[in-house]
C-alpha cells in the first residue's frame, strides 16, 4: 500500500514569529483601549469585544483544522478500501 505522509511541521522560527506577532498585536490593542480617552464602560465593552474576537478566532481555526484532518483521514480510509478492492479483483493475479 502506498501511503503518503504529509509532515507539515513548522520551523521554530515560524512558531516564534507567530507567537510574537500575536502577543504584540494583543498588547497594542489592549494598550490602545487602556489609553483611549473614554470612560470605563466603553473601555470594558471594547475589551470584552476584543477577548470574544480572539476566542472566536481560536475556535474557528481549531474547527477548520479538525475538519481538514477529518477529511484527510476519510480520504485515506477510502483509498485503502479501493486498493483492497482492486487487489482482490485483479484479473491478472488469478
Amino acid at each position: 500500500m502506498n501511503t503518503q505522509h504529509n509532515n507539515s511541521t513548522h520551523s521554530n522560527a515560524w512558531i516564534a514569529q507567530t507567537w510574537l506577532s500575536f502577543t504584540i498585536s494583543l498588547a497594542a490593542t489592549l494598550g490602545g483601549i487602556v489609553y483611549l480617552p473614554v470612560d470605563g464602560w466603553v473601555k470594558g465593552y471594547l475589551g470584552m469585544g476584543m477577548l470574544f474576537s480572539v476566542g472566536s478566532t481560536i475556535n474557528l481555526s481549531k474547527t477548520t483544522r479538525d475538519l481538514a484532518e477529518s477529511r484527510r483521514i476519510i480520504s485515506r480510509i477510502d483509498e485503502a478500501k479501493l486498493e483492497k478492492f482492486l487487489a482482490e479483483n485483479d484479473p491478472f493475479n488469478k
